[in-house]
């Protein structure tokens, strides 16, 4: 639904990216069309708005919905890869994909995304409820045409405004457990939205070369490396304050509070740490992955990557509250 975490495999391709080219394609490239790293943290925040809605769920029935949310994720994994197969053939972190590597077509891509979207969407409104699908709908819809073929390529705001297709797998949840979107359900999105920038702009820091060379006006390549900086610091001052609003509403509860205390002040300091620094003034990714940023980025490599532990404990705590304390 959204590449809510970056897919980590940023390595040189082993050969030119060849978009077109007729190669056999594996079950292995049709699993990757569905982009399963982001599909796994889709379910895994789909799953804490079932649950924190903590109404009487039938077993098959929520099982049945989150299946309807990972296929939709792969979807509009598989969607985005068929729109972006030009551009994921010019950038490291992407260019080893099936559709710029040739093994599997942009036609295929689009058809099996397209299948994927109204198979997850039927089944969720006649299985579930129509809210759930409908917001389903609307989540795919959103990644796909919305994000994908507009918002990357058009606006440096692209990760703002697109990251509402990641931030409502939580709602979809919440409304597949009780047929309502709740104050509390939309609070979930609205801390996946708030952490979507900083938690983007911190990577883009140190791979900016390839949005670069791939046309995509992200924050870094058109507005510079300070400004950006200084937006993820703005986000981030935004996002920990939203991150402890759960305790006021009572959705979270101590083991919420520590964690989102916690992870929020360290989460400050290395964006405090990323603005007075200097990464992304100049090229920063190292030879050998993601995660091999030169001195002068590591700020924002360190943010990148805590910033997935924040998000990830946060959402953890809401399930071991609801899913374990609360409910023995």
């Amino acid at each position: 639904m959204s590449d809510i975490a970056a897919d980590l495999d940023v390595r040189a391709p082993a050969q030119p990216a060849r978009v077109g080219v007729s190669e056999p394609a594996s079950w292995q490239d049709y699993l990757a069309l569905l982009k399963p790293r982001v599909m796994s943290l889709v379910v895994f925040t789909a799953l804490t708005g079932l649950v924190c809605a903590e109404g009487p769920v039938n077993p098959i029935l929520g099982g049945i919905a989150i299946l309807c949310i990972a296929v939709g994720a792969g979807a509009s994994g598989a969607l985005n890869m068929a729109f972006d197969s030009d551009i994921d053939g010019l950038m490291r972190r992407t260019a080893r994909r099936p559709v710029p590597m040739g093994r599997i077509s942009r036609g295929d891509a689009f058809f099996f995304g397209g299948a994927l979207s109204l198979f997850s969407v039927m089944l969720m409104g006649l299985a579930v409820n129509y809210l759930a699908a409908g917001l389903l709908a609307f989540t795919i819809a959103f990644y796909a045409l919305v994000y994908t073929v507009w918002l990357k390529r058009s606006t440096p705001q692209n990760i703002v405004i697109g990251g509402l297709a990641g931030a409502l797998p939580p709602v979809v949840g919440w409304a597949a457990a009780t047929g309502a979107a709740p104050l509390d359900a939309w609070l979930l999105c609205a801390i996946i939205f708030l952490w979507t920038p900083p938690h983007f702009w911190a990577l883009s820091l140190y791979i900016q070369t390839d949005y670069a060379k791939a046309g995509v006006p992200m924050l870094p390549v058109v507005k510079g490396a300070a400004v950006t900086r200084k937006q993820i610091l703005l986000y981030s001052l935004l996002l920990v304050p939203v991150g402890v609003l759960p305790l006021a509403t009572g959705l979270g509860h101590l083991v919420y509070g520590a964690v989102s205390i916690t992870g929020g002040l360290v989460f400050l300091g290395l964006a405090v740490r990323l603005f007075l620094s200097k990464a992304g003034d100049a090229a920063a990714l190292g030879p050998d992955g993601l995660y091999a940023a030169k001195p002068d980025a590591k700020p924002a490599r360190d943010l990148f990557a805590f910033s997935l532990l924040y998000l990830t404990g946060l959402y953890a705590a809401l399930l071991v509250e609801h899913g374990l304390l609360v409910r023995l």
